[in-house]
């Protein structure tokens, strides 16, 4: 962590972009560690998992994206505010009722995804009082609330054996609603948040080569990040016949490793470069995802290569965000929108094509075969275009290391 960090900005706004990060996280993938009680309740397919998990994270992907203008029109606080009010409701709602079909989960799935656009509210929330000397570590910290999904995992499949898995959505709302009351107490808007613009001037963004790389880039971490995280219950269930706590254990596991080194990403990459730690990431992330296609022998060998391929996914996810305030501090609403969009897309396709790959192939190969090759060519993109981004206006940002 550089020197004055801790006086550089406002921590109470932090924490509390952290927090409801973290706990948003921990409902968005929450279909994940329920899976299995779920799937056998419903009587689902191999493709209907992958989809019932899938569906959070496309629904949040896209509503990152409505979150972004949100947060420069209505201002973060009051974005995260309504947003945390529409989950809570959801998910009493969905205990109250009950779910009892597959259409009802893909709803319920849709809701959640209100959850996991939280990444457009809580970044922007943050990085907004910071100077670009700290941004890597600020955004690192706020975005180690991705660690939400480890708790999911970690406590999801237990509370459903003793209590059903319908009641723990109507338990999830209460640590929901414990911390929108420290939100609404802790968090502040920074006096340097840009003034609105007109809706299609969002979009301008588009023009620029840049942001596409970006997208591209934060769609392979972050979507592997959290298509794994969606997915790994189910997957160790599966493929090793763990049951459901004990494959919500190996799930929580791989997900504490990859959620808490996003701030050690993102302090390296203010260090020593975002360009230089991403380029290992990917490289790391590849080698591991290849590894696992082939099926190991034991599920504790498949754990120890999922916790390297995580600890890649979340070091990446960190050196992303240091570059991106770097490039578009006057558009960060919008570009946390659009990059943390296609960082869900990326994650619905790997989640659902998992699914899908069982179903067609009997096995899981394909579809980490396919996110491995994806991961090479975003290190080939960057490996392309580091060396412009380092002379135009990587040149131009003042204390900060791209």
């Amino acid at each position: 962590m550089k020197t004055g960090f801790l006086k550089a900005g406002h921590l109470p706004t932090l924490f509390a972009a952290f927090l409801y990060f973290d706990l948003s996280f921990m409902v968005w993938v929450i279909l994940g560690p329920l899976g299995v009680q779920v799937a056998q309740d419903l009587g689902l397919s191999p493709a209907q998992k992958g989809l019932m998990v899938a569906t959070p994270v496309l629904a949040g992907a896209l509503l990152r994206m409505v979150n972004g203008v949100l947060v420069d029109h209505l201002k973060p606080k009051l974005t995260g505010t309504l947003c945390q009010l529409v989950v809570i409701a959801g998910l009493l709602a969905a205990w109250h009722f009950g779910i009892h079909s597959f259409t009802q989960v893909i709803l319920l799935g849709i809701v959640l995804g209100v959850a996991g656009a939280s990444f457009a509210v809580a970044l922007p929330l943050a990085s907004r009082w910071y100077p670009p000397e700290h941004q890597g570590t600020a955004l690192g910290i706020a975005g180690a609330g991705n660690s939400g999904t480890a708790l999911a995992a970690l406590f999801a499949p237990s509370l459903a054996l003793i209590f059903g898995w319908n009641n723990v959505l109507g338990l999830a709302a209460i640590p929901l609603a414990a911390t929108l009351v420290v939100y609404l107490i802790l968090a502040k808007n920074s006096p340097d948040c840009p003034a609105p613009k007109p809706l299609l001037s969002y979009l301008q963004v588009l023009r620029m080569g840049d942001a596409w790389w970006f997208m591209f880039f934060y769609s392979v971490t972050f979507g592997g990040f959290v298509g794994l995280a969606s997915s790994l219950t189910i997957y160790f269930n599966d493929q090793y016949g763990l049951n459901a706590v004990t494959a919500g254990y190996f799930t929580a596991a791989c997900v504490f490793a990859g959620s808490l080194v996003r701030p050690l990403g993102g302090a390296m990459a203010d260090r020593v470069g975002g360009i230089r730690t991403l380029t290992m990431m990917y490289m790391v992330a590849a080698a591991a995802l290849i590894v696992i296609s082939f099926g190991l022998p034991t599920a504790w060998a498949a754990l120890a290569v999922f916790v390297v391929a995580m600890l890649a996914l979340g070091m990446g996810n960190g050196a992303v965000f240091q570059l991106v305030p770097q490039r578009f501090r006057r558009e960060i609403g919008v570009m946390t929108g659009l990059v943390g969009m296609t960082g869900g897309i990326g994650g619905f396709y790997l989640a659902s094509s998992l699914g899908y790959a069982k179903q067609m192939f009997g096995s899981y190969q394909a579809g980490f075969l396919v996110f491995a090759l994806l991961a090479l060519l975003a290190l080939v993109g960057l490996t392309g275009i580091k060396g412009r981004w380092r002379t135009t206006w990587g040149a131009a940002v003042l204390g900060a290391r791209i």
